[in-house]
């Protein structure tokens, strides 16, 4: 997974799924817990993977992050677990706090050379 350093591995893209139960969705829940691993499994063979999942307290009821090669993918997920009715979701993509700070770093940097190539102009 990248976390924005200079590792050789894979770059792979986080998304944040804020969950929230329909009525049904709860039933099911509550008669068979292990649904949920179920449904994780399902995401799998979507072609993305949970890498974390919390249940919450407030107006979600999960929070979980999702790996998945690109938004297309993640949307598949969203798309096909939503037309299930059991459950509404928010997904978001997320950046990696190192690759976040690097890539404000660069665009900082990137600018200083704009300055510097036009004061060189005058």
């Amino acid at each position: 997974m990248d976390t924005g350093g200079d590792s050789k591995e894979p770059t792979v893209s986080l998304y944040v799924m804020l969950s929230t139960l329909s009525e049904s969705g709860r039933k099911v829940l509550r008669e068979r817990p292990g649904w949920i691993r179920k449904v994780n499994g399902d995401v799998e063979r979507m072609g993305a993977r949970v890498v974390a999942q919390w249940a919450v307290l407030g107006p979600y009821d999960f929070v979980t992050v999702i790996d998945a090669a690109d938004n297309a993918a993640v949307a598949r997920v969203s798309v096909e677990l939503g037309a299930r009715g059991s459950v509404q979701m928010m997904t978001m993509a997320a950046i990696p706090m190192d690759e976040f700070i690097g890539r404000l770093e660069g665009s900082q940097t990137g600018k200083r050379r704009e300055r510097r190539a036009e004061r060189k102009k005058r």
